[in-house]
């Protein structure tokens, strides 16, 4: 038996559509769709399937598979979980899955994830959090999503906020007790993937499984407009990183970035407002530590 979980709301919401086009995939597999809106406990849920025989599959974008991956820490999921992109942006597929439409199996990716600590709240990620045009670029997404249901262009958003309506901020970053300071920073990423923003691959050279365990920030800084809508475009082949001058990538276990001023903030594609700093963690630094102090 096949459980699909489907978010209606995602890919501007099409997702029911798009979800429904894993009928033909699952040949004469007996299916169930479910509205991921009225499933309120996973515990709950896993305990009226057959968690060893069943299939449950996520259905959805990024922020689903965020929401996903929060509400159910410590919760034993099916053995058979795996994801399906019906999102948007799918940065999460992109990075782990891009040529194949094929089911995501999901447990080797949603173990041991990072934390962001935003606003006094801890929460958990998967692709990334951006902080500068890219959570302008979300927000103003979200304001447009309430007027229209028409398709979001984000790319377009970015332009006109480098150009226009976003100014850039100044930040104070530590990455593993090491502090640097930015000025006129336009994008301020800490990333467990590659990609965000529907394709920027933000940290190329990021690896999901790093043996470190480590994340990558790689802030675009001390460009005016013109030149960082000039670089702006290779970001979606990662080819912004060859701009050293104006692009620096540094790896770490604990980041925090503070900014000058509030502004919005995305993780995962998921927006929130007036922030003016964040911090993530792998844990694998205290966790070291910790060992340490036992010896």
């Amino acid at each position: 038996m096949y459980y699909i979980l489907c978010n209606p709301l995602s890919a501007n919401k099409q997702g029911e559509t798009l979800s429904q086009s894993l009928i033909s995939k699952l040949s004469d597999a007996e299916v169930k769709f479910i509205d991921i809106r009225t499933v309120e406990d996973y515990a709950d849920f896993c305990q009226t399937i057959d968690c060893e025989n069943d299939t449950v599959v996520l259905s959805g974008g990024d922020g689903t598979l965020n929401r996903f991956i929060n509400v159910n820490e410590g919760v034993e999921l099916p053995k058979n979980l795996y994801y399906f992109a019906a999102g948007s942006g799918n940065d999460f597929k992109k990075d782990v899955s891009p040529d194949s439409d094929e089911l995501i199996p999901l447990h080797k990716y949603i173990h041991d994830l990072p934390t962001v600590t935003v606003n006094g709240k801890t929460s958990r990620f998967i692709n990334g959090i951006g902080f500068g045009i890219d959570g302008y670029c979300c927000e103003k997404g979200d304001e447009l999503k309430k007027k229209s249901d028409k398709p979001v262009n984000y790319t377009a958003i970015a332009i006109k906020g480098l150009l226009f309506g976003f100014k850039p901020a100044n930040a104070r970053v530590t990455v593993d007790g090491v502090t640097k300071e930015y000025k006129k920073v336009w994008i301020a990423p800490s990333m467990k993937g590659k990609y965000y923003g529907g394709g920027m691959m933000v940290a190329p050279l990021q690896d999901r499984f790093d043996p470190e365990g480590t994340l990558s920030f790689a802030p675009l800084f001390g460009t005016g407009k013109f030149k960082t809508l000039m670089i702006f475009p290779s970001i979606f082949k990662g080819e912004h990183v060859n701009h050293t001058e104006a692009v620096e990538v540094l790896r770490g276990h604990e980041i925090t970035v503070e900014f000058d001023r509030p502004m919005a903030l995305q993780i995962d594609g998921e927006t929130v407002l007036g922030v003016s700093s964040y911090s993530v963690s792998t844990g694998k630094k205290a966790a070291k530590e910790s060992v340490a102090a036992a010896k």
